[in-house]
């Protein structure tokens, strides 16, 4: 039964590229979602009427696959969050956003059966069907770097909209003092103000209101002006949002240093079997080089003829891993400026062929989880394949 819950959840959750059962599952709702928003939006018209029982067969059987989906969702939530308890994982998941989201989508179909007298209000809660296409946002990558983006300029985004209700208001106040005199009927209180404000601030122009005295025209040309340049401010955050996140997709990351070349370093100790042995006599496996020897304050380019001694520090460099079947092992090494600090490893986007396999946090070696933050001078292993069917449960989405 274990085995068969971890599948289900497998299932359930955002497929990776192998897994024809979950990606079947995701095209599978996916579908229904949408097909579940037709019907909603179709019962409007009043041609669809003869088809009344045809939609409604069609809503019903679209309402038991998101009951079924959520039941599922709440039996495995305990891998969703693997370091709570089975009932705190599954109030965790109940609370959540997506979890209140999938609640709704169909809880208020079912609620009438019950409580009949609440029909018309409970039809009302069907809107909330649409934020189910959250869920397919969730499933494509190219959806979920508008949400990373906008998280991640978060902060940029509410200042430029900040800076604009500033400037809507305050050119709100000085046209209704400007224009109350003139057209009292059309400044008649800032309201009117406010909304002539965002009409030429967003470069609408409706024209159903406007200045008609030289210096409320004054105000409006230089409130027009303005108006272009600060809702290009929030348009070019985003932009440049999106080209950042696309590079660090396309290079894993923008601050890395990453090395093909990995390096450990060798003691020579008293007694050791390279001791007092020249370079070109020690015998070193295929694949595997001697860097630099380091003796004392001393930094030694090795030649064949120099001799190991006891006390030496000898720097080793290989090649990364790669096999003939295109696996492949990568150390990033993150730096304090690297997004992935402080974040955990459920929370970063990967290329869904590429999985956190080890963490090198100074002398410890750390098995990744989804919980598991990340810091400044973690070097992390990455696992890359073409097949990760196996590993996808190290990595939780």
């Amino acid at each position: 039964m274990e085995n068969i819950k971890r599948r289900t959840f497998e299932i359930i959750q955002i497929g990776n590229d192998k897994d024809k059962a979950s990606i079947s599952f995701d095209m599978f709702i996916t579908l229904v979602i949408f097909m579940s928003l037709f019907i909603t939006l179709l019962e409007t018209f009043d041609g669809a009427r003869p088809y009344t029982k045809q939609m409604e067969t069609v809503e019903f059987i679209t309402m038991l696959i998101f009951a079924v989906e959520y039941a599922l969702r709440i039996w495995t939530a305990e891998y969703l969050y693997p370091k709570k308890s089975s009932f705190r994982a599954k109030l965790a998941f109940a609370r959540s956003f997506y979890g209140v989201i999938d609640l709704l989508t169909f809880v208020p179909y079912f609620l009438p059966v019950f409580f009949p007298a609440g029909a018309v209000a409970f039809r009302m809660f069907r809107v909330a069907r649409i934020f189910r296409l959250f869920r397919v946002n969730a499933y494509y990558d190219a959806f979920n770097v508008i949400a990373e983006v906008l998280i991640e300029k978060k902060d940029q985004i509410l200042s430029s909209v900040w800076m604009i209700l500033v400037l809507m208001l305050a050119s709100s106040l000085c046209m209704y003092s400007l224009e109350n005199g003139v057209q009292p009927d059309k400044f008649k209180d800032a309201f009117s103000g406010i909304w002539w404000a965002v009409s030429t601030l967003l470069t609408v122009g409706y024209g159903d209101i406007y200045p008609v005295t030289l210096a409320g025209r004054l105000v409006g040309i230089f409130i027009a002006f303005r108006g272009v340049g600060m809702v290009a401010i929030p348009t070019g955050i985003i932009s440049a949002g999106f080209v950042e996140q696309y590079s660090r997709m396309k290079t894993l990351s923008a601050y890395a240093e990453e090395t093909d070349i990995h390096f450990i370093t060798l003691k020579i100790t008293e007694k050791h079997p390279w001791e007092n042995l020249s370079v070109r006599k020690i015998s070193l496996p295929p694949g595997l080089i001697l860097v630099v020897i380091c003796r004392g304050s001393r930094t030694i380019v090795p030649q064949g003829n120099t001799v190991l001694k006891a006390g030496d520090q000898l720097v080793l460099g290989a090649e990364s891993y790669k096999d003939e079947l295109g696996i492949k092992l990568k150390e990033v090494i993150l730096r304090k400026e690297h997004p992935w600090v402080g974040k955990m490893i459920k929370d970063i986007s990967f290329a869904r062929h590429t999985l956190i396999v080890m963490i090198r946090r100074r002398n410890k070696v750390l098995i990744p989880g989804g919980m598991q933050v990340l810091k400044a001078g973690d070097r992390v292993v990455l696992f890359t394949s073409g097949d990760t069917h196996e590993q996808t449960t190290n990595l939780p989405v």
